[in-house]
């Protein structure tokens, strides 16, 4: 009978995060009550983060980016690539009480995911739970994420000579699009305007990389269809659910990667594209990168 009971609720929860379906309908499906499902919703979202996230979302050491880095590599043609950053807003139904807190800039109520993701469209780290309405450049900047980043906690590898070169020894980076502010280990695309070669040919390599990010955003939102419409919970059960969400994918990821087709489409919403600029220091990194996918050693070559 217990074992039984265990099936029908996981079996239930799974239908929550696949459906989205409101808590009245799965009521009225599951014959449940609507304070019983809120509380197996929240606790079975925190048991399976406590769970695995150690195992499929483990703080990365130096060890790990540089076995990102090789599928970067690999896949994108981007050396030193360790990971592609991006940030989506999550929509829920405004929390009682927060006025236009959640309120963002596309007129709906919402928190924001922000991920690095590898080039296996998984999840490397998160930051979940910035209030909609905050602007949208410091979002990434004040998340842990980001002040691991620009504060340079994270364990990046050293700055070492590109592919098949002498120097200069070039940092590893994180790619990003124009809302992030750009530092020295996180470049973006050059401005759209009056592009020479060379520049585009940088911000074409780069979107390579960078659709990863949007691939495993896709790829979460067509698994678990609760993200594709408002949450309708406590703010604090939000939290639970997308972290939930986001360590289920990595874990579907790692036992059977390729069930899922590839989208880009996420159905969720970027943060906004107007981000601050980086200092003349990391411009002139920029411009190291994409002198160095112009030369003989880092030009694309196309595959046979």
């Amino acid at each position: 009978m217990v074992i039984y009971q265990t099936y029908n609720f996981l079996f239930f929860f799974f239908s929550f995060l696949a459906t989205g379906d409101s808590f009245t309908s799965l009521h009225y499906n599951f014959r449940l009550g609507i304070s019983t499902i809120s509380s197996i919703v929240k606790e079975t979202c925190k048991v399976l983060w406590d769970e695995l996230h150690d195992e499929f979302i483990p703080t990365p050491n130096r060890q790990r980016w540089l076995q990102i880095e090789e599928k970067f590599r690999e896949v994108c043609q981007f050396p030193h690539c360790v990971g592609a950053v991006d940030g989506k807003h999550i929509r829920i139904i405004k929390p009682p009480g927060t006025g236009s807190e959640f309120f963002n800039y596309k007129k709906y109520f919402s928190i924001v995911l922000m991920a690095i993701a590898d080039a296996e469209y998984r999840f490397v780290a998160v930051d979940i739970g910035a209030y909609g309405r905050t602007n949208d450049s410091m979002i990434f900047k004040n998340s842990f994420m980001g002040r691991s980043v620009y504060n340079r906690r994270f364990d990046f590898p050293p700055p070492e000579p590109m592919p098949g070169t002498n120097g200069p020894p070039l940092p590893y980076v994180l790619v990003g699009d124009e809302a992030f502010q750009m530092a020295g280990n996180l470049i973006k695309p050059y401005a759209s305007r009056g592009l020479d070669g060379k520049k585009q040919n940088f911000n074409n390599r780069l979107t390579r990389a960078r659709r990863m990010v949007e691939c495993t955003f896709g790829i979460l939102v067509s698994k678990w269809r609760v993200f594709a419409k408002p949450i309708q919970l406590k703010i604090e059960t939000v939290d639970e659910v997308v972290k939930c969400g986001v360590v289920l994918h990595n874990f579907l990821r790692t036992k059977e990667p390729t069930i899922e087709r590839l989208t880009e489409d996420s159905e969720l919403t970027s943060i906004s594209t107007f981000g601050p600029r980086g200092s003349v220091a990391v411009s002139a990194m920029r411009d190291a990168f994409a002198d160095y996918f112009c030369s003989d050693a880092g030009r694309f070559q196309w595959p046979d």
